[in-house]
């Protein structure tokens, strides 16, 4: 029988922040995808547009579809690899048991407005479900209610990304209790 090591609270919150880092990661990556996709579709309807004149609606409305992920899933990568809005300028400036007090009280705060927005999304998502709503557009795409579904999942996760971050900050903060 293997000997492990004791599991204490701050290894197990650290073990969490690194699940949520790590399923970050990977719904990030996909949408990064997306960003690829839209580079590819935005130079190929310019060049429909400039060259021969033609500018299907479904393609420009494609655009702004693809966007949705890109920018809801994006908020949680963002907030993974420290991308986000900060003013570093204060931050910098902080030791690090400041600096994981500020992290704590951001993350409670994403946490908070991740949830409300989670929540405030519902009805508007399931009404365009229960409509199948599509484009008002001649022409333009007719699942605008899987888009919307991005809306409650990117707050989702930033809501997970809050509370891996939140660990790690609690984490940072004991340990720092306990040697000072």
């Amino acid at each position: 029988m293997s000997q492990s090591s004791p599991s204490t609270p701050a290894t197990r919150l650290t073990a969490l922040a690194d699940r949520i880092d790590w399923f970050n990661d990977l719904v990030g990556r996909g949408a990064a995808w997306c960003t690829l996709a839209i580079v590819l579709l935005v130079a190929w309807n310019v060049t429909l547009r400039y060259l021969f004149r033609i500018g299907p609606v479904w393609m420009q409305e494609l655009e702004w579809h693809l966007l949705s992920p890109i920018a809801l899933i994006g908020m949680a990568y963002a907030m993974r690899y420290n991308e986000h809005v900060r003013v570093d300028m204060f931050y910098e400036k902080f030791g690090p048991s400041m600096r994981a007090w500020v992290d704590l009280a951001v993350a409670v705060t994403t946490l908070t407005v991740a949830v409300v927005i989670f929540e405030l999304s519902f009805a508007q998502v399931e009404h365009a479900f229960t409509s199948l709503e599509g484009s008002t557009d001649p022409g333009g795409l007719p699942y605008r209610y899987l888009i919307k579904s991005f809306i409650p999942l990117g707050f989702a996760l930033v809501a997970l990304q809050a509370v891996g971050q939140g660990a790690r900050s609690v984490v940072t903060i004991v340990a720092g209790d306990r040697c000072g």
